[in-house]
């Protein structure tokens, strides 16, 4: 059987930073995570047991890929929805470094997960330094018992909440991906704290945020950078739904043709970040014919779980005539040619040139400057790309 020593060290000197190699060495991941886990996507998801698979399962807990830890809330019977992970170990420390954490340092921590990375920051700050919020109370059980001896206070609650009573923190560093930053955050973070979390839309998940609290205290800027896909915070997420459940037969819808392609408003990532800020609540959904991937005939879903409204996008090869349905109170391909269009005439930003200020009142998105703030592309808005079929 594999050393874990070696894979430790291996783990440790390929995806750590310098600054965090000592700490990944001292915290072995391994220690952290359940006996059964899943890893791989789609159709090549695997569980493994430890019992069963001791070499498999080891060598999962020290590669450098997300590890599934709990399916459906922890319920036996589901629809196979990943709704925990140990999260990949070369993006946990790319969160480390963006937290810029000294030693004595009181951190919150949003999403306990496997105890992991409440560890590794435990490390850095110090003994009794740092307070970790966990929602699930099998998972918040599990994480303490794997956290004992290293002086991590683990709560079980809402994160979006925080924790008030071991407030103020200098660092709040969230392990679940929001796309509204809660308040609470602000407020129980010092003047000149650093906030970091996953941030995303329905449409892109997501990008890592670093926010900084203002003097007063009160509010909180910072911008977006870097690929940090994560899963949402449990009262953030977009509803779960089948297409079959979505788009139905019944459904009356009206059709057009474009020449508009997906590759880039939905295949790039700046320009599918961009598009998120303006269609919100819409997801979408890429289903090759035959279910064969990399197939050039295939079909993209639009759909807003909270209006029901739906969009479907053919592609095949040959003349660009791609023909577009559309059925609920939404257009929602009119909607997403709409906001590529304006992310083409603003220069096409990239996801960094984006920013985000958070304030008693709420969230403002923003492009290159906190004044220059971003509204939602209207409903329905045309795209001359389009024609009536």
């Amino acid at each position: 059987m594999t050393s874990p020593e070696d894979l430790l060290a291996n783990l440790a000197e390929e995806v750590a930073p310098s600054s965090w190699r000592d700490a990944f060495r001292r915290v072995p991941r391994h220690h952290f995570v359940p006996d059964r886990i899943w890893i791989g996507d789609g159709d090549d998801e695997t569980a493994i047991e430890r019992a069963d698979a001791p070499d498999a399962w080891l060598r999962a807990c020290y590669a450098d890929q997300p590890v599934i830890t709990q399916i459906d809330d922890g319920r036996s019977s589901g629809r196979g929805y990943r709704s925990s992970s140990a999260s990949m170990p070369s993006v946990v420390a790319m969160m480390l470094v963006a937290t810029d954490l000294s030693p004595g340092q009181r951190v919150l921590e949003i999403g306990t997960g496997t105890g992991w990375n409440a560890a590794l920051l435990a490390d850095r700050a110090g003994h009794g330094n740092v307070t970790s919020v966990e929602i699930d109370p099998t998972i918040a059980a599990q994480a303490d018992r794997a956290l004992e001896g290293r002086g991590v206070r683990v709560i079980l609650g809402d994160g979006e909440e925080g924790y008030p009573p071991d407030a103020p923190y200098d660092r709040v560093l969230a392990t679940a991906a929001v796309q509204r930053v809660p308040y609470p955050w602000v407020e129980q973070t010092v003047p000149g704290g650093r906030i970091v979390t996953p941030w995303g839309t329905s449409f892109h998940n997501g990008t890592l945020l670093r926010l900084r609290v203002d003097a007063d205290g009160t509010s909180a800027s910072g911008r977006f950078g870097g690929n940090a896909g994560f899963m949402w915070v449990r009262g953030q997420r977009t509803p779960h739904g089948s297409l079959d459940e979505r788009v139905r037969p019944d459904h009356e819808f009206t059709a057009s043709v474009t020449d508009l392609h997906p590759y880039e408003p939905v295949g790039d990532f700046d320009a599918s970040f961009a598009i998120g800020l303006r269609v919100p609540g819409v997801k979408d959904l890429l289903v090759f014919d035959d279910d064969v991937p990399g197939n050039p005939r295939y079909t993209v879903y639009l759909m807003d779980p909270g209006s029901g409204s739906w969009a479907s996008w053919r592609i095949r090869p040959g003349p660009h005539d791609y023909s577009v349905r559309q059925h609920g109170p939404r257009h929602l391909f009119d909607e997403l040619a709409s906001a590529y269009t304006w992310w083409q005439e603003v220069g096409r930003p990239e996801h960094s040139r984006f920013g985000v200020t958070i304030t008693r009142e709420g969230q403002r998105v923003w492009l290159d400057e906190p004044g220059n703030g971003l509204t939602a592309a209207e409903p329905g808005a045309a795209q001359s790309g389009d024609r009536s079929g």
